[in-house]
């Protein structure tokens, strides 16, 4: 099919092979490349959702200790004498 959008070569590993094998059940029907593609979305809402999920268990943590260690006055002038411009 033609297109104006720039393309890649992917090398078909042994891994991509197997993905390639559980895609075409998943869509069958669809050519290699449309597989490809589709997996690469996949893959990509995946690391989206994975990426979500840590942020948010960070805050949760954030959240959690927030106010949690009460520092004298000035502790962190203090501390950041020692460190180097």
């Amino acid at each position: 099919m033609a297109t104006t959008l720039p393309r890649i070569q992917v090398t078909q590993t042994p891994e991509l092979a197997a993905g390639l094998e559980l895609a075409a059940k998943e869509w069958p029907g669809a050519s290699r490349s449309e597989l490809v593609a589709r997996l690469a979305e996949a893959g990509s809402e995946t690391l989206a959702a994975k990426r979500a999920a840590r942020r948010a268990e960070r805050r949760k943590v954030l959240e959690e200790t927030r106010g949690k260690y009460a520092y004298p006055p000035g502790y962190l002038e203090e501390l950041r004498k020692d460190w180097p411009e």
